[in-house]
């Protein structure tokens, strides 16, 4: 990074802190961002003084917010499996991440601090890490600098960059391109992944192909899933059913537009929708259209769940789980701008997979679809159209199903290559704080 930039780059850090000290009590995402990193210095030092174990080696995993923790925990829970002596700690910088990250077995986490020197030291002189791994591809210049200054190991696991992403500007590329290049393993998705974050920086010997391991944990949670469970239950059901995950009102428009043309042509259907954002004012009006279309709508968890036509999921961290009653799933995002929501949870239950115009991003639509286990929708005609065929054709349903869980099958392993790569790191950073 020339001088420049690494002077703006500090200032915007500096501001960043003294906006956490100034941020209002209000409940919006910038606000609680700003908030959390107050007394955040305080925390790690705390933590370094009582929880670290200066005998044992320590990881320390980043993931920005819940799709890449997704990614980090299969590495996690393998760590904890099989290298229990190996402290974990975990940072994420979005507020949807935290009650997630509550949830791992890791012996510290927290926010990421503010990419600011002063943070930064104070955070890896109380983990002092043996091993510092990103998930995916967010990384910071000033962490990575200060890392690589003491010698402690770096990589990343899951690492994939879409064609075309704002990444390979010229702005991102000149702040980032010596952080990518002190990586000194980079676990790719793909090969295409690996060239792209090739020509931002990462050094060619430092790039393998792992692959993700999201496939991993979506696998696994499939597999474990019971569904006698008080969630699923009380929604046994002889009915077809389409469970519709992540939407946004963009997606619902042409989804129950479709839905509404469809009942009582195709036998006893059920929705069960999951928005993305489970607010009263997205929830209200769904139920609203209910029963203006003559329908039994019930919340999940109402006594009365198990009988309605509608079920609308007012709360998160239950969807991967529903997909388990899903015949067919639609998954949101693709007719909205933040992009389509993830297809890999439904396909690994087996279900075919429904998705709107906008997934040229996503490489596991572009699999599902070429592999016939997923279809594309761009109108309200086509989305009835493709459920209409699964609901009267069962057999046909049931074969584009297995063809999606093949895909996901077919992704495993990157798991257990991802954590091989971050135990390497691990290893080499001991072996040298053993030395000093």
């Amino acid at each position: 990074m020339n001088a420049l930039l690494r002077l703006g780059y500090g200032a915007v850090g500096q501001l960043a802190r003294v906006a956490a000290r100034l941020a209002p009590a209000a409940d919006t995402k910038l606000a609680r961002t700003l908030r959390a990193r107050r007394g955040i210095r305080g925390r790690f030092a705390a933590w370094g003084r009582t929880g670290r174990d200066s005998r044992r080696p320590l990881l320390w995993l980043h993931a920005p917010s819940v799709g890449e923790g997704l990614q980090a925990r299969p590495v996690i829970e393998l760590f904890r499996a099989r290298r229990p002596e190996v402290q974990l700690a975990y940072t994420f910088f979005s507020p949807s991440a935290a009650s997630f990250a509550a949830t791992l077995p890791v012996d510290f986490h927290d926010y990421l601090p503010f990419d600011t020197l002063g943070d930064v030291r104070s955070a890896l002189d109380a983990l002092r890490p043996d091993a510092l791994v990103f998930s995916k591809l967010d990384l910071w210049p000033v962490l990575v600098g200060e890392t690589a200054r003491r010698a402690v190991p770096l990589g990343m696991v899951s690492a994939t960059l879409a064609q075309g992403s704002s990444r390979s500007g010229r702005a991102a590329v000149a702040l980032l391109r010596d952080a990518y290049g002190a990586l000194d393993a980079v676990g790719a998705v793909a090969a295409e992944d690996a060239d792209r974050l090739v020509a931002l920086g990462v050094r060619r010997d430092a790039s393998i192909v792992t692959g993700d391991t999201r496939y991993d944990q979506v696998w696994a949670r499939a597999q474990r899933v019971e569904r006698g469970s008080p969630l699923l239950g009380p929604l046994a059901s002889a009915r077809t059913t389409l469970v519709a995950g992540s939407t946004w009102p963009a997606d619902e428009g042409p989804l129950l537009e479709a839905w509404h043309a469809l009942r009582g042509a195709h036998g006893p259907l059920r929705l069960i929708l999951a928005p993305h954002e489970p607010t009263a004012a997205h929830l209200e009006p769904i139920e609203r259209w209910s029963r203006e279309a003559d329908l039994r709508v019930a919340r999940l968890g109402a006594p009365d769940a198990g009988d309605a036509d509608v079920v609308l999921v007012d709360r998160l961290g239950v969807l991967g789980d529903l997909y388990a009653l899903a015949d067919f799933a639609f998954v949101g995002g693709g007719f909205h701008g933040a992009g389509l929501h993830s297809v890999l949870e439904p396909a690994a239950f087996g279900s075919p997979v429904l998705f709107g115009p906008r997934h040229a991003g996503s490489r596991d639509a572009k699999l599902l679809l070429a592999a016939k286990g997923a279809a594309a929708v761009s109108t309200s005609g086509e989305v009835g159209e493709v459920l209409g065929r699964w609901a009267r054709d069962a057999a046909g349903r049931r074969d584009a199903g297995a063809r999606a869980r093949e895909v996901v099958r077919a992704g495993l392993g990157a798991a257990e290559r991802s954590f091989a790569l971050a135990c390497a790191l691990v290893d080499r950073g001991a072996a040298r704080r053993g030395g000093r």
